[in-house]
């Protein structure tokens, strides 16, 4: 009975994960066309974590935090938004958002090949076949003339790769680090510490900061969805069912941000959807699912050998 009251309400999560997500690509690339890519960050992820704790506030949670949680949340702030995130904005300046999107749904086989090198962790048959999908499904992804000939593409397309390295360096490191308990609250200090080093890193770049009433209106409706949609309803809405569903199935946004990415940035931007960009993204995509589903075959494989 519980699990049927529940449905409107998964129902809405994996909308959330799989088309708001999909769509940040779409918003930061409107955004980052006025708006310098580390203070539009900064700007996004202080005020989401502001949020956050207004809300944890608002419903009675906790927000304490001890120094050594707080060091671990500022270190994933950086890792996840500062660096990771940041830098992917960076990179839209100069790649399209279809484009990064498919390269960074590779992130499982970045951190399978980061936990095969730092962990010493053995490659399965079907991971390792998802690795070959994937990296031949990158090669063909970035050898396209649309893509290359784009000025400053190759510092995008690095710049993607980097960012991928530092999330998959911090998906590692939270699985053991301690953490405020609540994921609101946690999710709201990583937030906050990585807006304010955003922040930071843009008055080191030298950008320029403008007064957000100059804003075009277009950029404040990008930044307003990335804010309340893009940072708290979806990161909500993971944690949400990451309790209530399957971690194989939460996982799916690998496989529809990329799509929902592609489509979006197609209709509002005229980005080009080439014949190769769809094969690579169809390669790519498999070799994540192959890579992703290694888990669900070894607990078939526990199950089918405790009925023998």
């Amino acid at each position: 009975m519980e699990s049927k009251k529940q449905l409107p309400l998964i129902i809405a999560a994996f909308f959330a994960i799989y088309v708001i997500w999909g769509s940040t690509y779409l918003l930061n690339k409107i955004a980052v066309a006025e708006l310098p890519p580390f203070l539009l960050a900064g700007i996004r992820f202080v005020t989401a974590g502001l949020l956050i704790f207004l809300l944890a506030a608002f419903m009675g949670k906790s927000l304490k935090i001890t120094k050594k949680q707080l060091g671990n949340s500022i270190l994933a702030g950086f890792l996840f938004l500062s660096f990771g995130n940041g830098v992917v904005v960076w990179a839209l300046k100069y790649v399209d958002s279809n484009f990064a999107a498919l390269e960074i749904s590779a992130q499982p086989l970045i951190i399978l090949l980061m936990m095969w090198i730092l962990q010493g962790k053995k490659i399965q048959p079907m991971s390792f076949v998802g690795v070959l999908l994937g990296i031949f499904g990158i090669y063909l992804l970035i050898n396209q003339d649309i893509v290359i000939a784009q000025e400053n593409a190759w510092l995008g397309i690095g710049l993607i790769f980097l960012a991928m390295l530092a999330w998959a360096y911090g998906s590692l490191f939270v699985q053991g680090a301690d953490f405020p308990a609540n994921y609101f609250v946690n999710t709201g200090y990583q937030m906050f510490t990585g807006g304010i080093m955003l922040g930071i890193i843009s008055l080191a770049f030298g950008e320029t900061w403008s007064n957000p009433l100059d804003w075009q209106p277009i950029t404040h409706w990008a930044m307003v969805l990335l804010v309340l949609f893009g940072s708290i309803v979806a990161f909500t809405s993971f944690n949400f069912l990451l309790k209530h569903v399957s971690p194989e199935k939460v996982a799916t946004n690998t496989y529809v941000n990329p799509i929902v990415a592609m489509i979006l940035g197609a209709y509002f931007l005229n980005e080009p959807i080439t014949t190769q960009s769809i094969i690579a993204a169809c390669i790519l995509l498999t070799g994540v699912f192959f890579i992703n589903s290694r888990k669900k075959l070894h607990l078939l494989n526990r199950f089918r050998n405790s009925k023998s």
